[in-house]
This record gives structure tokens, C-alpha cells and sequence, in this order.
């Protein structure tokens, strides 16, 4: 079997370091000639990033792409046509029995439209994700992706009852858990012994983690000018380490805004992998945006508050420590978090570091 592994972005590297590592392994366990796993890794370049260098994917433990399609930036339409354009040569080439995409970017899609039209079948890692919110561009990518992907491996059981209503065949379907906690298993267990909150002047328990970088919070001044207000208010009551955004400092500046003098607020350079697993598993609660830390912070069973009106991982919500919240009501959401419980939620089935291992089963039962 010969796989094609597709990602897009930084964080999507993430989920397929996990997959690459159990076919290594499983590949280093046969015996008595049995044919092995064979993969390309491809690396779209829809999003560039300076730190996608050696050292990321030495930490990953993952190797360098064996193709890089070197996409860049562009509207969703170019940089979807760009991906396309420069894929098909690649699966022409390397012919593979499947291409395997994540997530739900332009690439994702992108890739999955391509080996669809050439009779390549595709493995969709987080599927059936839904935020019933078609506003969002990565909620018409999970659409399109779910609908012509021929294996649909999901990280819930909410995924999967999303793919059954929407029509698609029960035998496509694979309840897999959620590769992204592989991830964070692993990199959590090496990462013992940091000295970061040490460093940062803060203990155990004692801090909220922010991170905010979507449009709908921090590119329009009315709503952007109430976080920081109420960021402002809430660090005098527990201080606030706030990773900020390229994105979210600029709009500062071009809004006016600032924190002023609030000792209790921290504002950092964007941290990486290991230092945002330290923030998020001791934090007392998260305020994010972000959809990998709500996953995270549920499998550390943190409580978090998430600044959106929905999201794609419902079960962080029934199940786990994650609470939607909006302007209006950030302040008292805040104050009631820090008065409940430090930890709270439960960790949903599957998320046990070995989702990897029943999506290299799945494919290799088709």
C-alpha cells in the first residue's frame, strides 16, 4: 500500500506526525517479507511559516517533506487552484492507492478534489466535524471533503452521527478518536520538567491563558476594544498570560488600543508546541478562539471559554471542560470559572494517544 499524506498548514503537521510514526513502526515489525507501508509526505505550502524549519520536524520526529508544492498565500479561490494545479502532476507520478488529507483547510479539500477526479481513494483524518456554520470557509471544506472522501475517519461519535445524517454509507465511516491527543500525549511526556511558568512569575493553577486571532474578535474595534477591557479587569484578579497574535497586535495598533500599565497582564511573542501544552494543561482556565486548544484543554480537563457563537467540536462542549462566551458575557463567564471547579469535564472516548493506530488498521482493512 502506497499512501500519499497531505498537509497544509503548521498544525497539520501535528496530526499526520502521529500516523507517520505508527506506519514507521509498523513497517519495522513485519516479518517473513510482508510488504511494507509506503508513504510520500507532501507539504502544500498554503500557509509559510519561518519556524517550519529543521528543528520542527526534529521535534516532530517526523522527516522533511518528500514534496512541497510551495502554494503560498491568495484568495481561497487562487490558493485552492494552485493547490490543485500542482498536486496533479504529483499523484500522476507517485500513483498512490490513497491520499491521505486532515483537517479542514484549502489544501484539504483541494487535494481530495484532485484524487477524487483521478480514481485516487481518500482517507479524510477529522472528519464529520460540523459547526452548522457556512459562513466559515473551513465549514464548506469539511463538506465538500466528507462528501466525495471514500474513508471518513472521525475523532467523536458526533462526527460520525453528523456523516450518517448528511447520507454517507455506514461502511465509510471509522469512529478513529482524535489523532491530535497522539500529539499531545506524546510531546506532553517529553516536555516534563519545564521551567516555563517559573520564568513567566506564575504557579500551578494560578493564570488564564488567552489566545484570540480570528476576524470575528479582533478585527472589528468595538468588540476587540471590550476584550481588552475586560482582560485588563479580570488580571487583577488572577493574572493573564496572553501569547499575542500578529494578527491581534497589529489590529491593536491600528485601533488604538492598549493594556496600559496592568501588572497582572503578560503579553507574550506567539509560544510554540511545547511551551502552549505547559500553558494549557496548568492554566486554572483557557479563553481561546482556537479549535486545537479547545480539544487540548479538554483532554486536560482545564476549563475553557471559547470567545465564538459555535464550534466544530460540539463534544468539548457536552462532554469535555470547553463553554462557548461572547463579549457581552466574558467578564461574568470568567468570574464564574475561576469560582467552579479547577478541573471539570470528562475526556471523550478515543482520546488516548492511539488514534493513529486504528487509522492505519482502517486503511489497511479496506
Amino acid at each position: 500500500m502506497k499512501l500519499l499524506i497531505v498537509a497544509g498548514a503548521r498544525p497539520n503537521f501535528m496530526k499526520v506526525a502521529p500516523l507517520i510514526h505508527c506506519i514507521q513502526r509498523h513497517n519495522a515489525s513485519l516479518q517473513n517479507g510482508q510488504p511494507p507501508v509506503e508513504f510520500r509526505l507532501v507539504h502544500t505550502g498554503q500557509h509559510y511559516d519561518a519556524q517550519m524549519s529543521d528543528v520542527f520536524f526534529r521535534e516532530l520526529q517526523i522527516p522533511k517533506p518528500d514534496v512541497s508544492l510551495d502554494v503560498g498565500s491568495g484568495s481561497h479561490a487562487v490558493q485552492t487552484a494552485n493547490v490543485m494545479t500542482r498536486f496533479e502532476p504529483v499523484c500522476e507520478q507517485e500513483k498512490p492507492d490513497w491520499v491521505v488529507v486532515v483537517g479542514d483547510v484549502n489544501s484539504t479539500v483541494a487535494c481530495t478534489l484532485v484524487a477524487a477526479k483521478l480514481g485516487i481513494k481518500v482517507a479524510h483524518i477529522e472528519a464529520g466535524l460540523r459547526s452548522n456554520d457556512r459562513t466559515m470557509p473551513e465549514e464548506i471544506n469539511r463538506l465538500v471533503t466528507d462528501a466525495i472522501a471514500d474513508l471518513l475517519l472521525t475523532p467523536s461519535e458526533d462526527g460520525s452521527d453528523n456523516l450518517r445524517r448528511e447520507g454517507i454509507a455506514e461502511h465509510k465511516i471509522r469512529m478513529v478518536g482524535n489523532i491530535m491527543i497522539d500529539s499531545l500525549v506524546t510531546h506532553r511526556n517529553q516536555n516534563q520538567g519545564s521551567k516555563l511558568l517559573e520564568n513567566l512569575g506564575v504557579k500551578e493553577r494560578g493564570f488564564i491563558y488567552v489566545t484570540l486571532h480570528r476576524p470575528s474578535n479582533v478585527d472589528c474595534r468595538d468588540s476587540l476594544a471590550v476584550i481588552v477591557k475586560e482582560l485588563s479587569a479580570i488580571a487583577d484578579q488572577c493574572p493573564v498570560i496572553f501569547p499575542i497574535h500578529p494578527r491581534t497586535r497589529k489590529r491593536m495598533e491600528e485601533f488604538g488600543l492598549s493594556f496600559g500599565d496592568t501588572p497582572g497582564l503578560k503579553l507574550l511573542d506567539p509560544v510554540g508546541y511545547y511551551d502552549s501544552i505547559t500553558l494549557t494543561e496548568d492554566a486554572r482556565c483557557l479563553l481561546t478562539d482556537s479549535g486545537g486548544l479547545q480539544e487540548e484543554s479538554t483532554y486536560f480537563r482545564t476549563p475553557c471559554l471559547t470567545l465564538r457563537p459555535n464550534t466544530e467540536r460540539p463534544v468539548t462542549v457536552s462532554v469535555g471542560s470547553n463553554r462557548l462566551t461572547d463579549v457581552e458575557r466574558l467578564r461574568t463567564d470568567l468570574q464564574n470559572v475561576l469560582l467552579g471547579p479547577e478541573r471539570t469535564g470528562q475526556i471523550p472516548d478515543g482520546w488516548d494517544g492511539r488514534a493513529a493506530e486504528r487509522i492505519l488498521e482502517a486503511l489497511l482493512a479496506v
